[in-house]
């Protein structure tokens, strides 16, 4: 697991390294502003085998840095937002300017931060499978969060990379602009099925968990997301917060406004 170490925030994601015998994996890509393959090659944590990075879904903090990889995947329906580097579906807006606590070079400022366009490798769908030689992950393709979501399976392992779709919380965010809250309480269900075949889960956030807190997340998930009150506040957050990124967007508030959201571990940079 690799952090950010000068990005303090809730939104800092988890950047995850799997080597395997022929070929290593890195699942999401921190912002970008630091240069992630350096750093890994740095640390000689890469650098011997082929590497790709794939994300787990769009947003700023997990698709970041994907230009910095030769090749890199993701879901075939937020494709065309990194091919355009489309700073409205990829929210940077929720990057706040006090979060960076050493910028990346002198003169650097949040006003110039923007998620890069670049050219998939592999536009992923349901079933998709990374080959690593030693292990084997198949994509899951989980909307909610956002349409393309998806999690990584080791069915060998009984390890799941599951992205924003769950992590060790029981405010899971359903009220972004393109987030679907029927496709998310579907994805619990299907998740929660799993869960007795899953070991382990390395989120997008926070800690790992087992499949009995895996359970035991999602089932909350599904039984809150079902009341009317929840689904209500949905609707607003979800208003909100796209009234305020187009705005942002079509430059009617200043890029510093920011709108919040309530192994072995390496600290990049």
């Amino acid at each position: 697991m690799i952090r950010e170490r000068y990005y303090e925030s809730s939104n800092r994601a988890n950047i995850w390294l799997i080597q395997g015998s022929t070929m290593d994996l890195v699942v999401d890509t921190g912002l970008g502003i630091w240069h992630l393959p350096s750093f890994l090659k740095e640390r000689g944590l890469i650098g011997g085998k082929p590497v790709q990075a794939v994300a787990s879904h769009v947003h700023f903090d997990h698709s970041g840095g994907l230009h910095q990889f030769e090749k890199f995947a993701i879901h075939q329906l937020e494709a065309e937002a990194i091919r355009k580097g489309d700073n409205f579906q990829t929210v940077t807006i929720f990057f706040g300017s006090g979060e960076i606590t050493r910028p990346p070079h002198e003169g650097w400022s949040l006003s110039d931060y923007k998620v890069r366009s670049a050219e998939p490798f592999a536009v992923l769908e349901e079933g998709y499978v990374f080959d690593l030689g030693n292990r084997r992950l198949r994509v899951l393709h989980l909307p909610g969060h956002t349409p393309g979501s998806v999690g990584l399976l080791d069915e060998e392992a009984k390890v799941l990379f599951s992205g924003d779709v769950v992590y060790d919380t029981l405010a899971l965010i359903d009220w972004v602009p393109h987030s679907d809250l029927s496709a998310y309480i579907d994805t619990c269900r299907r998740l929660r099925n799993l869960s007795s075949e899953v070991d382990i889960v390395f989120p997008g956030h926070a800690d790992p968990f087992d499949g009995n807190r895996l359970h035991f997340l999602t089932s909350e998930f599904i039984e809150k997301a079902s009341t009317c009150r929840h689904k209500l506040f949905t609707v607003v957050m979800q208003c909100l917060s796209t009234m305020i990124l187009k705005a942002k967007h079509s430059g009617n508030i200043p890029a510093k406004c920011c709108f919040h959201a309530c192994c072995c571990c390496y600290c990049f940079k």
